[in-house]
Order: structure tokens, then C-alpha cells, then sequence
């Protein structure tokens, strides 16, 4: 009986009808190459913390900067990103220099060995535009 109850308990009790976050979104792809980048001066400028958006960086947290062609494609501030062969959801938080077309630049705060073995590499990425209810 006390089997019984507790896969009851397992199956029903823990049952969760909240919308996953991604539900909330309209996901579409592109092939874009991707970099790293810290918070360093010497990689950005004398504020490296702060973002062109005017957010704050802190290491640990999954952001991105994109360049502004992806801009006008969706891609805007505070926009989710699954970036291919990286756990996670990143967010924009920071945009690139107009030089730039079809990239992102992956934050890794200060893991400058990190970043470097990332290197420079072509992926696919999803990214979420918000669906309007």
C-alpha cells in the first residue's frame, strides 16, 4: 500500500502547468560566427563592465554581443540565445561595432584562457522573439 501511495504522490504531486520560458517565445535560427570577450580594458575600452545598452557585466552570467545587422533581424536587448555547443540560454547585453556583420561575441568575464579556446568559430544559434499576447 505504501508503494501504491508514494508513486500516487510522485506521478500527481509534483505536477507543474506553468509554460516552460521558451513558450513564451517564437524561435528562429541563424548561422553566425562567434567570438569571446571579457571585461578588460584592454579588449574594450576604459569602462569594461558596462555594456553599449548601458548594462552591467558580471562574470558568471550568460550574455552576449551581437552585431547590429542582428539587431534588425530581432536580435535586440535582453533577447534570449541558445548558442550551439554551449549549455544554457544567454542574453543580449551588448552590441558590436557597425564594422561587424553576422557575429556575436560570447561574454566569459575575466577567463581570458577561456575565452581563447573558444577562438573564432561559425554556429547556429536560436534566438527568441517575444510573442505578443
Amino acid at each position: 500500500m505504501r508503494i501504491l501511495l508514494l508513486f500516487v504522490i510522485v506521478i500527481f504531486g509534483c505536477k507543474n502547468d506553468e509554460p516552460a520560458f521558451e513558450d513564451g517565445y517564437i524561435w528562429d535560427s541563424i548561422d553566425v560566427t562567434a567570438s569571446a570577450y571579457n571585461s578588460l580594458a584592454y579588449q574594450t575600452d576604459s569602462d569594461p563592465n558596462i555594456t553599449a545598452f548601458g548594462d552591467s557585466l558580471k562574470p558568471g552570467f550568460k550574455y552576449i554581443a551581437v552585431s547590429r545587422d542582428l539587431l534588425r533581424l530581432g536580435l535586440k536587448h535582453n533577447i534570449p540565445v541558445k548558442i550551439e555547443g554551449l549549455e544554457g540560454i544567454y542574453f543580449v547585453k551588448d552590441k558590436m561595432h557597425s564594422r561587424w556583420t553576422k557575429r556575436i561575441d560570447i561574454y566569459m568575464g575575466i577567463d581570458v584562457k577561456a575565452a581563447k579556446q573558444w577562438g573564432r568559430k561559425r554556429v547556429c544559434i536560436d534566438y527568441g522573439i517575444p510573442i505578443k499576447e
